[in-house]
């Protein structure tokens, strides 16, 4: 039932050119893990060149590392994530998205929370936390915290997490680095799915 939704909101998307995004892309990068089996939607901030060249989310070198750290956490990328970004489309040379681009891609990005109906929304990086939390907070200070927050009329459990990509500048697992953070900080949303 959500798959043929999401397919429906898909071709939709497939079609959309309400932003210059439009213009510049090879592929829409819709989504990726199962919609009936997830519990979690993770949120990053926009396509990268592998994810234009594919149509999958994270699949560059950040999405090497987040499967990575999943793994580490007991979370499955394909049975337990439904993967998407505040924009369907690649900005020009990896550029963060416009508050206008992602405004007009809004619609499809709720569209997909709300057929999907996790149990918690993972914001990767700060590009995804500032689409939905107003307040101006370093994603380093709230990265891990439980947020609840009000989302097309429904409250849900948000948790910020640092984006991969941050990560690959960062080499050391030692206690209290980025990298520690991120695993400890995924191993709690694997608690809360869990339930």
């Amino acid at each position: 039932m959500k798959e043929k939704k999401l397919e429906e909101l898909k071709s939709e998307c497939q079609n959309c050119m309400r932003c210059e995004l439009g213009k510049t892309r090879i592929n829409v990068v819709f989504s990726d893990g199962n919609p009936e089996t997830s519990k979690a939607i993770l949120i990053g901030e926009a396509p990268g060149e592998n994810e234009d060249k594919t149509g999958t989310p994270f699949v560059g070198r950040a999405g090497k590392l987040l499967n990575e750290f999943l793994e580490k956490a007991g979370i499955s990328r394909a049975e337990d994530l439904y993967i998407i970004n505040t924009v369907k489309c690649r900005p020009p040379q990896n550029r963060v998205p416009s508050d206008e681009e992602k405004n007009l891609c809004s619609e499809y990005l709720l569209k997909q929370i709300d057929i999907v109906n996790p149990d918690v929304i993972i914001f990767c990086g700060s590009t995804a936390l500032k689409s939905f939390y107003s307040k101006k907070i370093p994603i380093s200070k709230i990265r891990g915290e439980i947020l609840e927050i009000e989302i097309n009329g429904k409250t849900r459990k948000c948790v910020p997490i640092f984006h991969p990509s941050y990560l690959l500048r960062y080499h050391s697992l030692e206690e209290g680095s980025p990298r520690y953070l991120m695993l400890k900080d995924l191993e709690k949303i694997k608690t809360l799915i869990s339930k």
